[in-house]
């Protein structure tokens, strides 16, 4: 068997092995599958079922991730994105009033768009056109955001009046506990122990269990029912209900955020070549199919999430790691308990954490700052955009404004300083494109 998963997915090729792939796509699966249980709590709000939104958030992810792993053979798993969800629920079926059904539509209509153009080869392009200082200004950005996320979600970094970010209380036991887990992760891959990451996050949950902090809920529980979702979608009443721009929205964001999502986790990794990166039409492709099939389950847009990072931190290296990532989540549907174990959230004073995926979230954030060092300070028209791109994404919790600024300012930068001719007429149409959706908004 292991010479077939050889063969299939150029293990020795890309100088890894089935373990390394176990390891790193169970890793990826701990840090993100708190969207399992965040899911239905959110599209609830739009009246939809929790348990079904459960069910297809599990069996969506599980497809999408495994569709990225065999079409495009990378590392990087897919779930219903966060920020597209709370859109799909409190602006869309909220503040102006649709169903989740015509919602839903509108999800898959903007999934069809993105498959169309991934199979002309349009994403390709679009990854060959960005600069490289802007593509490392992404990897950089969403390294801040992810460890801005892990620093909120353990405590360790609260809200505060006038200053907008301050510290928690670091010697209550929920920031405690993640301090631990970043100071275990972080020796044992000094000491360059195998499986660090994975380790760190099971030695953190076990200690979380006596503190009162982890609670134990079991190991089994039956699926919940897909029904009142499935296939409950209303494609037709999207387009009666003049939906063109909340379709144009979703497909907007979910473009950014997954081209950036890609060039963010690869760069580190060493996927990209000479400035492109290989099989983006495929990987896009998987993101599109992903959101597609996830509207037809009953689930928001399914896009890549940058919590690979975390995997392919551990080692992961290609899709085989997605194929063992996909099978956790359908088994999610069956141990759910233990999967809300890991990712399950507190209450602590006014704060919602996750102790437990918050420390791996915070180490990746460092392995990928490691991209700065690519970028050429000397000359301004490319340090600018790229430091812009980087400042903007963890000050906007938002990985398409940070490229939105990167893309308009090096456009500007640019055309100034006479080098207009040197950036590729892409860059030039999505700056436009931004500028637009900045006064328009």
């Amino acid at each position: 068997m292991s010479n077939g998963f050889d063969r299939y997915f150029r293990l020795r090729e890309n100088h890894t092995t089935v373990r390394t792939e176990l390891l790193g796509g169970a890793t990826t699966f701990m840090t993100m599958s708190y969207i399992i249980f965040v899911q239905p709590a959110i599209l609830s709000q739009a009246g939809m079922d929790k348990g079904a939104v459960m069910a297809a958030t599990c069996i969506a992810s599980a497809v999408a991730t495994l569709l990225m792993g065999l079409l495009a053979n990378y590392p990087i798993a897919q779930a219903p994105a966060m920020g597209h969800n709370i859109f799909f629920a409190v602006i869309v079926c909220g503040t102006m009033g649709y169903s989740w059904k015509v919602a839903l539509g509108a999800v898959f209509i903007s999934g069809i768009i993105q498959i169309i153009l991934s199979c002309v080869g349009f994403y390709g392009k679009l990854v060959e056109a960005v600069p490289d200082a802007l593509k490392h200004a992404i990897a950089v950005g969403i390294g801040l955001l992810i460890a801005l996320i892990g620093l909120e979600y353990g405590g360790v970094v609260v809200s505060s009046p006038g200053t907008y970010v301050g510290l928690g209380e670091l010697t209550s036991r929920p920031v405690l506990l993640v301090l631990f887990g970043v100071v275990l992760i972080a020796i044992l891959m000094t000491r360059k122990v195998p499986g660090a990451i994975l380790l760190g996050i099971l030695a953190t949950a076990l200690l979380g269990i006596p503190l009162g902090i982890v609670k134990y809920h079991g190991f089994l529980a039956a699926p919940p029912s897909l029904a009142p979702t499935f296939l409950k979608l209303d494609i037709i009443g999207a387009f009666k209900s003049g939906f063109f721009t909340v379709i144009f929205v979703l497909f907007f964001l979910d473009m950014f955020d997954c081209v950036g999502t890609l060039i963010g986790v690869s760069s580190p990794a060493g996927f990209i070549k000479d400035g492109k990166l290989p099989r983006a039409n495929r990987a896009i492709l998987a993101d599109a199919l992903g959101t597609a099939e996830g509207a037809l389950l009953g689930t928001s847009t399914v896009s890549s999430y940058i919590e690979s990072a975390t995997g392919i931190a551990q080692g992961a290296r290609t899709g085989l790691a997605n194929v063992f990532t996909s099978l956790l989540f359908i088994a999610a549907l069956f141990f759910s308990p233990l999967a809300e174990m890991i990712s399950g959230e507190i209450k602590f004073k006014d704060l919602t954490l996750h102790p437990i995926i918050a420390p791996p979230l915070i180490i990746v954030g460092y392995l990928m700052m490691k991209s700065v060092t690519q970028i050429n300070w000397d000359d301004l028209t490319e340090a600018i955009p790229a430091f812009l791109t980087i400042a903007i994404m963890p000050l906007t919790v938002s990985i398409t404004e940070g490229i939105a600024f990167g893309f308009i300012s090096y456009s500007i930068l640019k055309l100034v300083s006479k080098q207009g001719k040197r950036v590729h007429w892409l860059v030039y149409l999505f700056s436009v494109l931004f500028i637009l959706r900045y006064i328009l908004k």
